[in-house]
């Protein structure tokens, strides 16, 4: 049995306790390892069991309730260690009618793991508020998540105002589908679609290294 597999038996019996003691022993792992190799393919595992009818509409709720919980934790942990300000900002939501969330938490937590400031909004947050918020925060780094092809006909709504109200900004769209489908159709020329956690994670490399060679010259 996988470590992924035997996480989502733990997270399907809704035991915050056991979840929490399973993860002690990864606690060296690098946030990025945790969540590619044990929470993301578990939830991957719990999503398969809900499209084949072996566990209910509340199992995958219980579920994912403990692993939103275990990401808060395991966020807390590695934000202790930090000594540095953060200097850049990044927000991060989910497009309207959109309540899945996970990978979008994940994806905020990678982003202050590495020293940004950031603002996360959750599931379901309207384009006006979104706006609202990148009008006045002037964020350098928007992160979008859609997980339901119906959602995408309101992605290049989103991607075009943010593009608007923050011109500064660079806006990732993230989420199931961006592993799956081809959504340039969906977004502005300048949106980057992130298929996983990896992509993002690349990115923030290649961009403080931008900084601190800018900072050397």
């Amino acid at each position: 049995m996988s470590k992924a597999t035997e996480f989502a038996e733990i997270l399907l019996k809704g035991n915050t306790v056991q979840a929490w003691e399973y993860m002690q022993a990864y606690k060296e792992e690098e946030i990025l390892t945790i969540y590619e190799n044990i929470i993301t393919p578990a939830m991957k595992h719990i999503g398969l069991l809900w499209e084949n009818n072996k566990i209910t509409v509340a199992d995958e709720h219980i579920a994912t309730a403990v692993s939103d919980f275990i990401l808060s934790r395991i966020s807390n942990v590695h934000l202790s260690r930090q000594d540095s300000i953060p200097r850049k900002r990044a927000m991060f939501l989910c497009i309207e009618g959109e309540q899945h969330y996970l990978g979008l938490k994940m994806a905020n937590y990678l982003f202050s793991d590495n020293g940004w400031e950031t603002k996360y909004f959750g599931p379901n947050l309207p384009l006006e508020y979104a706006l609202q918020m990148a009008k006045e925060w002037n964020p350098h780094v928007i992160g979008l998540s859609v997980s339901i092809v119906t959602h995408l006909t309101k992605l290049k709504s989103y991607c075009d105002m943010l593009e608007r109200a923050s011109p500064s900004a660079t806006i990732f769209v993230g989420g199931r589908l961006g592993s799956k489908y081809d959504l340039t159709n969906h977004s502005s020329k300048n949106t980057l679609i992130s298929s996983d956690l990896s992509t993002l994670n690349d990115w923030l490399k290649n961009h403080q290294m931008g900084e601190k060679e800018n900072a050397a010259s």
